[in-house]
C-alpha cells in the first residue's frame, strides 16, 4: 500500500504557495536563503527519530517529539494539543493519511460514525465508501453476474445442464456483508497497530484547531476532512420511492425489472450487475450517449455490447416523476412518456461531496457550488490549519487517488517533505459488462492538446467467442503523438480491461513510445498482445499544433466522470 506514496516528487520550495507552506508544517526552523529546499532541523537526533520510527509511539512520547523539535529549532513551544492530527472520516484517504503520520511519529486520532451497510447522517463504518458501500461490494456482485454469461459462453465448449442454474439473492447477499464486517474489522486492525486513536461518533469542527465529537472536544494541530461524498438523488415528484447505489447494493431482494436513470460509470455498473442476474434493465440517460467524458469510441462500443447483452437504453429522456401504482409497481415519468412495471428505480445521477454540518462554513473554509472542498495543490483549505482528501475536495473521484493524496498530505505535514500528488495519467476502470479500462488522455483530449497524432484501432472477436458462439468483441485503441512517437492514450473494452489496463499504465506513466510497443514480444493467445502489435494507424489526424508556450503533459483523465 505503501506505493501509493512512494512514487511521489517532492518540489524546491521555490513558489510563494510553498513559501506559505512553510509555515505551516509543523516543525519550526529558519529558512535558508541559499537553499530552495527546506533545511534539516539543527538536531539531527531528534528530527530522525520523529520522521524516521515505524513503530507506533505512545501519545506522550510523539508528544514530547514534537515539543522538543520545535524547542531545539528555535522556535517557542506551541500550545499542547491532544493531537498532532485529527481525522474526520475513516474511508480510504483518511486511513491512509492517518496511518502514514502515525508511523511518521505524529499523534493521530480518527473519528468515524458506526458501521451500516448504508450510509447516513448517523451511519458511516471505517473502511468508507469503496470499502462498504462502493468498490468492494460492486465487484463482489459483478462476479457474481458474470456467471450468467459464462453459463451461455460453456455450451459452446461442450457443457450440458439438466436445469438452468438458480441464483439466490439471499445468500449473495449475507456472504457479501459478511466480508464487509471482515474488511472492517481489518480497517480497524490497521490503525490500532499503527498507534492511531479511533474515536467513533460524528465530528463537527468548532474551530481551527478543535473538534467535536458528539459533544467531547479535541484539539489538535492539523485537522484531516476525509468525509466522502454520498449519492445524490433529484427532487422530483415521487423519489422517496427511488434507491441510491447504497441501497442497490444491500436489497432484500433482486428487482425484477429496474429502471437505473444516468449514464455514467455508476450506472453502467449496476446494469451489468442486474442484467447478469436476470433482472430486465431499462437504463434512462438524458444525453444520446452514455459514459460523457470518455473516449468517443468506447462510448459507442460498450453501449452497444451491453445492448446485445439485453439491457434496453433509452437516450435523451429525462425523468420527471416516479408514480407508484395500487399493485406497488413503479412508472418512469420522463419527457417523452412513461414506461411502467418496475419494482425498482435506481438514481445514479451522481455523488456530491459530504460536507454538510462539518462547521466548515462559520471557519470560513472556502467550497464550491456543490459543496466540494477548495483545497491549494499540497489539500490544505483556506484555513491553514485544516486539510482536505479524497473525494470531499471532487478532484479526480477514484479510491487510488484518495490514497494517494492521503499518503502525500502525511508526508508534507509530518516529513518536512511538501508533496503534491501526481495526477499524471491516473488509470480508471468501469466494470461494466463488458468492462473498460483507460489511462491517459483521449482522442478528443489528445487531438486538442497536441494537435497531429496517430490512432491505432483493433476490433475483434476474441477467441473465446469463436467456440461459444456469443456475439462478444473486443475494441481497444492507442493514441500517439506524431511529432514525438509518445503514446498519449490507451483504452480498451472487452473482458479482463481492467487488468490489462493496470499494467499498460506503467508504459504510459513511463512515457514510452510507439517504438517501445513495437518492439516488445507479445504473449499468445491473448488479447492484451494487440497492444503491441498494431503496426498501422486507423487515422492520421492532423490539425493546427498546440498554442505557442503550451506544455507537453498528460492532463487529467475522465476518470470521476
Amino acid at each position: 500500500m505503501a506505493a501509493a506514496a512512494s512514487s511521489l516528487t517532492t518540489p524546491k520550495l521555490t513558489s510563494p504557495s510553498l513559501q506559505s507552506l512553510y509555515r505551516k508544517l509543523p516543525l519550526s526552523f529558519p529558512l535558508s536563503p541559499s537553499s530552495s529546499f527546506l533545511p534539516l532541523p539543527k538536531t539531527p537526533t531528534t528530527t530522525t527519530t520523529f520522521l524516521s520510527s515505524r513503530r507506533p509511539l505512545s501519545h506522550h512520547h510523539r508528544r514530547h517529539l514534537t515539543t522538543r523539535a520545535e524547542a531545539e529549532n528555535g522556535a517557542e513551544p506551541s500550545r499542547h494539543y491532544d493531537f498532532d492530527l485529527f481525522t474526520i472520516g475513516a474511508g480510504s484517504g483518511g486511513v491512509r493519511a492517518s496511518r502514514f503520520a502515525a508511523n511518521f511519529g505524529a499523534s493521530v486520532a480518527v473519528c468515524e460514525l458506526p458501521f451500516s451497510t448504508i450510509s447516513s447522517e448517523t451511519t458511516g463504518g471505517v473502511g468508507g465508501t469503496c470499502v462498504l458501500r462502493g468498490c468492494v461490494p460492486k465487484k463482489l456482485l459483478v462476479y457474481a453476474s458474470k456467471y450468467a454469461h459464462e453459463f451461455d459462453e460453456s455450451r459452446g465448449f461442450g457443457w450440458k445442464y439438466d436445469s438452468e442454474p438458480l441464483h439466490d439473492w439471499n445468500t449473495l447477499m449475507a456472504h457479501k456483508n459478511a466480508e464487509l464486517q471482515r474488511l472492517t474489522g481489518i480497517y480497524k486492525h490497521i490503525l490500532n497497530n499503527a498507534g492511531v486513536t479511533l474515536i467513533e461518533g460524528r465530528g463537527k469542527i468548532v474551530d481551527p484547531h478543535t473538534v467535536d465529537v458528539d459533544g467531547k472536544l479535541y484539539s489538535a494541530r492539523h485537522i484531516l476532512i476525509s468525509v466522502g461524498g454520498r449519492p445524490f438523488i433529484p427532487d422530483i415528484p415521487g423519489s422517496e420511492y427511488a434507491i441510491d447505489s447504497d441501497a442497490a447494493l444491500d436489497l432484500p431482494s433482486k428487482p425484477e425489472k429496474i429502471a437505473i436513470v444516468g449514464g455514467g460509470y455508476i450506472a453502467l455498473e449496476f446494469a451489468g450487475i442486474f442484467n447478469g442476474l436476470k433482472s430486465d434493465v431499462h437504463v434512462f440517460i438524458r444525453q444520446k450517449k452514455v459514459l460523457r467524458g470518455f473516449d468517443e469510441e468506447i462510448r459507442d462500443f460498450v453501449a452497444e455490447q451491453m445492448s446485445l447483452r439485453g439491457i434496453e437504453f433509452h437516450t435523451e429522456e429525462s425523468p420527471q416523476a416516479i408514480i407508484k401504482s395500487a399493485d406497488g409497481s413503479l412508472s418512469l415519468k420522463t419527457n417523452k412518456g412513461a414506461v411502467e412495471g418496475f419494482s425498482h428505480v435506481m438514481f445514479a445521477t451522481g455523488r456530491r461531496p459530504n460536507t454538510k454540518n462539518l462547521g466548515l462554513e462559520s471557519l470560513g473554509v472556502k467550497m464550491t457550488n456543490n459543496g466540494a472542498i477548495e483545497v491549494d495543490e499540497y489539500s490544505c483549505t483556506s484555513v491553514p490549519s485544516i486539510w482536505a482528501v479524497g473525494d470531499v475536495t471532487d478532484r479526480i473521484n477514484l479510491t487510488p487517488v484518495a490514497l494517494m493524496e492521503g499518503g502525500a498530505l502525511a508526508k508534507t505535514l509530518f516529513q518536512n517533505e511538501p508533496t503534491k500528488p501526481d495526477y499524471r495519467a491516473v488509470p480508471s476502470a468501469v466494470f461494466s459488462q463488458p468492462p473498460i479500462g483507460q489511462v491517459g488522455l483521449t482522442e478528443e483530449q489528445a487531438t486538442k492538446e497536441y494537435g497531429d497524432i496517430d490512432v491505432f484501432t483493433a476490433n475483434f472477436r476474441p477467441l473465446k467467442a469463436t467456440l461459444s458462439g456469443l456475439p462478444d468483441r473486443v475494441f481497444m485503441k492507442l493514441i500517439v503523438c506524431a511529432k514525438t512517437n509518445k503514446v498519449l492514450g490507451l483504452n480498451m473494452c472487452g473482458e479482463d480491461s481492467p487488468e490489462i489496463v493496470q499494467g499498460f499504465a506503467v508504459a504510459i506513466k513511463a512515457g514510452l513510445t510507439k517504438a517501445d510497443f513495437d518492439s516488445t514480444v507479445g504473449i499468445h493467445p491473448t488479447a492484451a498482445e494487440e497492444f503491441v502489435t498494431l503496426r498501422t494507424p486507423t487515422r492520421k489526424i492532423r490539425e493546427r499544433p498546440p498554442a505557442e508556450g503550451k506544455t507537453d503533459h498528460d492532463v487529467k483523465a475522465a476518470a470521476g466522470v
